[in-house]
């Protein structure tokens, strides 16, 4: 029904994020529903429901419910559509809370690729992660592993179709470590200048150091359920008014222009007019940053300026502090901490509580959040508010 909550976000937990050894991806999720259940004040036997996000070594699977310690759900799943899987994981906890399947739901996602010996390159683009025999050794022959050089040429494509430069990159970036220096959660806090970004070395040109985003260990965990009961609970509620996604297959196919057009276009409509409101209504947004050009490009997508001017409109510095678009206020996937799209979602609950101390922005009535997945292949959007409707 339009203009109605369809759930209600009642519990966050996020543990400690970055370089933290010996622990795995489902001690991380323990710690996260744990945190999650007090800061809703909750107990396990309130769960009937439970949502795991699969992580890409694949441990944290359906044989976790033992683990963490849930009995009797009546819905349980592990769900994949890459860095988008939040909001599809979103999508399904409202449906089945107002179908009355289900009363309370956690969603969770957990990693801990890092280890000693294995730093975040290695993680997520060694070749390791990929299969090398046929075909499908073409790519990896060229030294092509992982998202880095896809993420890359996408950029490129940008920068020779609309004149997109490093700088554009770099405003997005700086801005988003400006906000991490005011996130207890962020990994990087550490200040930087354009000079910083621009000196920081090619991981894949045109794409620096400083346009790729983080690899963490640790987990975060939400608590959805009705609107009604979380009216009853311990925190303000955190209403979900609109959710839609869009997966526009293989964004490399040359039919459209090469990973220039995203997902976000079709499923922002969607959840706009699901939630009843405008891009204008929106105070502040919490984009899915695997690299910076992902922001720019979904921007475009949703609307916030024509196909081809993200690079003038972010030019101004509007995404950072004090400026007319915050978004990414938790220091995104850039500089606060990477948990796929669990990283914007969690950000959003806090700006749209209104608890984000030094860096809650003024205007939290409707918060824009996107989920991104592979190479632009996957899209999800949410639109959450501490009001009842649009």
């Amino acid at each position: 029904m339009a203009n109605q909550p369809k759930g209600a976000i009642v519990g966050l937990g996020v543990t400690p994020m970055g370089k933290i050894y010996g622990r795995r991806a489902v001690d991380f999720a323990a710690e996260a529903i744990a945190l999650a259940l007090d800061d809703a004040g909750l107990t396990k036997a309130d769960i009937d429901g439970l949502l795991i996000n699969a992580n890409i070594p694949g441990d944290m699977d359906v044989r976790s419910q033992m683990v963490l310690g849930f009995e009797n759900l009546t819905l349980v799943n592990v769900m994949s559509a890459y860095g988008s899987t939040a909001g599809s994981m979103m999508q399904y906890a409202c449906m089945a809370i107002r179908e009355g399947l289900v009363k309370t739901v956690v969603l969770v996602y957990a990693d801990a690729p890092l280890t000693p010996s294995r730093g975040a390159g290695q993680s997520y683009a060694g070749p390791h992660r990929f299969p090398l025999g046929g075909m499908a050794g073409l790519r990896a022959a060229y030294g092509d592993f992982g998202a880095n050089p896809a993420y890359a040429m996408a950029a490129r494509r940008h920068m020779h179709l609309y004149g997109t430069t490093e700088d554009h990159f770099g405003i997005i970036a700086v801005g988003q470590r400006k906000w991490a220096q005011m996130s207890p959660w962020a990994q990087m806090k550490a200040p930087m200048t354009m000079e910083d970004h621009h000196n920081s070395r090619w991981i894949a040109e045109p794409l620096r150091l400083f346009d790729c985003c983080l690899v963490s260990n640790g987990a975060v965990a939400l608590i959805v359920t009705s609107t009604e009961r979380a009216r009853d609970l311990k925190q303000p509620s955190v209403n979900v008014l609109g959710y839609a996604q869009c997966a526009p297959g293989d964004n490399l196919s040359t039919a459209r222009h090469p990973a220039v057009e995203t997902g976000a276009k079709r499923s922002g409509e969607m959840a706009f007019r699901m939630a009843g409101i405008t891009r204008d209504d929106i105070g502040t947004c919490q984009l899915y940053d695997c690299y910076t050009y992902t922001v720019l490009v979904t921007l475009e997508d949703y609307g916030f300026c024509p196909k081809g001017e993200g690079g003038p409109f972010v030019a101004d510095g509007k995404l950072g502090p004090g400026g007319a678009l915050p978004t990414n206020t938790g220091g995104g996937q850039l500089s606060g901490y990477y948990m796929w799209a669990f990283t914007p979602l969690s950000e959003a609950v806090v700006q749209a509580r209104g608890q984000g101390g030094e860096r809650q922005v003024p205007r939290n009535d409707f918060v824009l959040v996107s989920g991104n997945g592979g190479i632009l292949n996957y899209h999800s959007t949410m639109i959450l508010s501490p009001h009842a409707s649009g």
